[in-house]
Parts: structure tokens; C-alpha cells; sequence
């Protein structure tokens, strides 16, 4: 099976190609370092995290460009506020960016450009626009026509008449008598009294945020990508005036796929300061969560729906990582898997070549986390006995956990949780008391939701056989499933 990607700009589940074969470039919009990162982000940069492992280990080079948007009234706002500089303000937040990243086991980016490194490349592509007749200057200001981009609109399904409610309270009356169309965004701003301005053609000033990202994404990987990722809400404005710019500039296509993540909700509420139900990562895994449990409740969700953070999910979700992690830490895999797997599916045997083979369908499937996580826990099953066996003394047990098929099954549960960007933990570690009631005799919630997952999936493919075993499998543990009108399937614990 091929790698398919929902592609927001056909909104179309589509075969992957890259430009060049076997090699992929991506570009991921980045933070606006003026705060810690909270769940939203997390949210974001894991799922695309495992895009980007995913294929490596699809056998794809792949080069991955994120920037820092460290310009911003955001940014100025909270160093006048603190009485300090935008730059000291955009340093502190990059490096606690770095160190959050780093905790979740977020792969670095191969390149980070800052848009404060880039005004060169901006000030080119504004003048290029200028020229091109798609900009125009105003005391200061350069604005960008959207009446001259006949193609405006295509990724957000929106046209001119529509966005009047999205171009709402963006600007103020005299930037508007400025403007030749109101739907027109800013390329350059002039400077305002006291705030930090650079040079350029059109007076002191600096740039907007859209043309950043378009700038950075062309110095940094050329006019067109294959890959542009961000979260559902850079759809409008900020993804539909980069490739306005962008292409008016090139006459190219900007990103031949654009994947979208969906956003978090809190207790069934947008995540909002003025709700106070805001949480950064850092406060969150400060607060005894495990970094891996919180990847693991990420990954049970599909990228593109909504994320509902409860203490009730993540209290499952921590359970289901403190089994996964007591087999991963038997297979002794770690994140790098092992030597001892053959390179090829069949010399695994047929039991562990399926389970690898539903991996890769499952993530082929549109990056399917949740079905390729029930095959994480499905090999896992075996593992996680054993050392339950272990910890109560079992002495046949050590004679098992060095058999040829259990160490081939660790090597293959280390591999695959590693494209997930899974790690073992110290045993303990991030659990709740919740989650320590999860007992060896029935699997914690987060499998059984995985497994009905995957079981749906199978059922959608006519893999009947498959969702017949999954059902028989959860019935030997005491799981009763009853499927209900609508594709709803409940479960109950015997």
C-alpha cells in the first residue's frame, strides 16, 4: 500500500509523490516565541513528528524546515510588559521551546531559520511583488493586492465576499484608508514610535508575519515543497496569504500537499487563557504526567479531529503507557530497535511479519495512529505478562524472556514504537493513581480503545477475519464489545 495524505488543498485523501524520488521536503510553521508552548503545540509538532519518522523509516531522506517567528507584536507586547527587549524575550522562549521538545523526544528540526535572519530574503520577495504589481506601498507600509491573486482562496474554500467576517477586527481605521481592498495584508509595516525596527526600501520598519514563512520556506527549500504542515487554524489567513504571496512571486505551486492537525479542546471547551483552562507542557509534565504518556494520548487520536483533554483520558492513557512501557523495557529496545530483526517482513516469521505489515497499512491509512498503536499493544501483550511475571519472582519466566520469539517480538515492539517516537521510561515513572490500578489480568483502556480501532479498520477493509479475532482476543480478557447502529462500537469489562 502507498502512503495517502488528506490533502487540505484538494480535500482529498491522496497517494503521496514526492517531487523527487525518495526524497521529501517538508516545512512545519513554527512557534511565536513570546510564551512556553502548551498542549496545542504539543499536539501538533508530535503528530508531525511521526510523520516525519514515518518516513524514514519508509526508506524516504527527508529534509524538515521549521522556523522561529521571533518578530511580533506578541512578542514586543511582553518585553514592554516585563520592561525588557524582543530579543531577550524571543531567546528565553526558544530555548525553553528546545528543552519542552526535547522532553517529549521531538526530533529536532534538520533547520530552524529565524525570521530576524531572513529580512534579506523578505525584503527580496517584497520587491519582487512590488514589481510584479501584486504590492503596493503606503506611508511605510507595503501591502500585498489580494485582488491581483486570481487563485485567493483555494486552500480555505473561501472567497472574496466571504472573508469579510475573517478580515474582522484585524486592523485598525487607518491602516484600512491605507488599503486599496480590505481583504489586503501587510508585507511591511512601518515603525511605530519606540517599537525595534529594521531597513528598507520602504522606511524603518519590519515585516508581516505571512511573508516570513514564505520567504524562509523559498531560501530554505526552494519555491515549491512537498509537504507545508500546520494547525487548523493557519488555514485562514496565515497558509491561504503564504501561498497568495509565494505564487504571485514564482508563478509556482507552493506545497503540493498541505496536512492540517485538528485542535485541542479542554473538558469539551476551546483551550483559552481567558478560560483558565490553559496548560503549558511544561507545567503539565512538571506536574508528575510522563512525557511518553502524553505522546501516547496524543497519538490515540486521529491528527486532523479534535484533541479532548480530560484527567480521565490521560489517567488511560497513562495506564496504557505503563504497560507498553513494562514490554518495551523487557525487549530492552529502547528507541533504536535491534540488530536482531531481519531486514525483510517474511524472516520474521508470519505472526510478527502481519503485525509489522498492519503497522505500515495502518499508517499508510492517512497516518492512522490509533490502529498502528493496537499493534504496539497487541505485540506488546505477551511482553508485559512476562514481567509481570518477572516482578512476582516467576523463575521460569527469565528462561522465557531469552527465547528467540519473545526477543524477536521486543525488537519489533522497539522498532515500531520508535516510529511513533515511543521510549522506554524507568519503570514507575509518570504514573498517577489511576493508572497504578492497571493490573496484568485486563488490558488498561487505552489498548482496548486501540484494538476496537483497529477492529473498525479491518471491518472497513472486509478484513473480516481480523475483527474477529480482535473480538475474540478482548472477550478472553473479559472485554465484551457491542457494536451499535453508526459504526459505534461500546465495550464492557467482565
Amino acid at each position: 500500500m502507498t502512503l495517502q495524505l488528506t490533502n487540505t488543498l484538494t480535500r482529498r485523501l491522496e497517494p503521496f509523490q514526492p517531487l523527487v524520488p525518495g526524497q521529501v521536503s517538508i516545512y512545519c510553521c513554527g512557534v511565536t516565541v513570546y510564551d512556553l508552548c502548551h498542549l496545542g503545540h504539543a499536539r501538533s509538532y508530535i503528530v508531525w513528528d511521526v510523520l516525519r519518522r514515518y518516513l524514514i523509516w519508509s526508506g524516504y531522506s527527508v529534509t524538515y524546515v521549521q522556523n522561529y517567528t521571533d518578530i511580533d507584536d506578541k512578542i514586543l507586547h511582553r518585553a514592554a510588559e516585563e520592561g525588557s527587549s524582543m530579543e531577550a524575550v524571543s531567546e528565553r522562549n526558544i530555548e525553553a521551546f528546545v528543552a519542552d521538545m526535547a522532553r517529549l523526544n521531538i526530533l529536532p528540526a534538520d533547520r530552524m531559520p529565524r525570521a530576524t535572519g531572513s529580512l534579506a530574503a523578505i525584503r527580496r520577495l517584497i520587491e519582487e511583488l512590488e514589481a510584479k504589481g501584486a504590492a503596493y506601498s503606503a506611508d511605510g507600509d507595503v501591502y500585498f493586492a489580494v485582488m491581483k491573486h486570481a487563485g485567493y482562496g483555494k486552500l480555505s474554500g473561501r472567497d472574496l465576499a466571504e472573508q469579510q467576517e475573517g478580515a474582522s477586527g484585524r486592523v485598525g481605521d487607518a491602516e484600512e484608508a491605507r488599503k486599496q481592498h480590505p481583504f489586503d495584508f501587510a508585507l511591511w509595516k512601518g515603525a511605530k514610535p519606540g517599537e525595534p525596527s529594521f531597513p528598507s526600501p520602504w522606511g524603518p520598519g519590519r515585516p508581516g508575519w505571512h511573508i516570513e514563512c514564505s520567504a524562509m520556506v523559498r531560501e530554505e527549500l526552494g519555491d515549491t515543497i512537498d509537504i507545508h504542515l500546520g494547525g487548523a487554524d493557519l488555514i485562514f489567513p496565515h497558509h491561504e496569504n503564504e501561498i497568495a504571496q509565494s505564487e504571485a512571486a514564482s508563478g509556482r505551486q507552493l506545497a503540493r500537499t498541505w496536512l492540517h492537525n485538528g485542535m485541542v479542546n479542554v473538558g469539551g471547551e476551546k483551550m483559552s487563557k481567558s478560560l483558565g483552562n490553559f496548560t503549558t507542557i511544561r507545567a503539565l509534565l512538571d506536574s508528575g504526567v510522563s512525557p511518553m504518556t502524553l505522546r501516547l494520548f496524543v497519538l490515540q487520536a486521529h491528527y486532523r479531529k479534535p484533541l479532548d483533554f480530560t484527567a480521565g483520558a490521560l489517567e488511560a492513557a497513562a495506564t496504557g503507557w505503563k504497560g507498553l512501557n513494562a514490554a518495551l523495557a523487557l525487549g530492552g529496545q529502547g528507541v533504536e530497535g535491534s540488530a536482531q530483526l531481519p531486514s525483510d517482513a517474511a524472516g520474521l516469521g508470519p505472526d510478527l511479519g502481519a503485525a509489522r505489515a498492519r503497522f505500515a497499512a495502518a499508517m499508510d491509512d492517512d497516518l492512522n495512529t490509533s490502529a498502528a498503536l493496537a499493534v504496539l499493544f497487541e505485540l506488546a501483550r505477551p511482553l508485559r505478562g512476562l514481567a509481570h511475571r518477572l516482578e512476582r519472582g516467576d523463575q521460569a519466566a527469565a528462561a522465557e524472556a531469552t527465547g528467540p520469539e519473545l526477543l524477536q517480538r521486543g525488537a519489533l515492539l522497539g522498532e515500531l514504537a520508535a516510529v511513533l517516537g515511543l521510549k522506554a521510561e524507568p519503570l514507575g515513572q509518570g504514573t498517577s493513581t489511576a493508572s497504578a490500578k492497571g493490573g496484568a489480568a485486563s488490558p488498561p483502556d487505552a489498548e482496548i480503545e486501540a484494538l476496537i480501532a483497529q477492529r473498525r479498520t479491518a471491518k472497513a477493509s472486509r478484513d473480516f477475519a481480523t475483527a474477529d479475532r480482535i473480538r475474540a482476543d478482548l472477550k478472553n480478557q473479559g472485554i465484551e464489545l457491542i457494536d451499535k447502529p453508526g459504526g459505534v462500537t461500546e465495550w464492557l469489562r467482565g
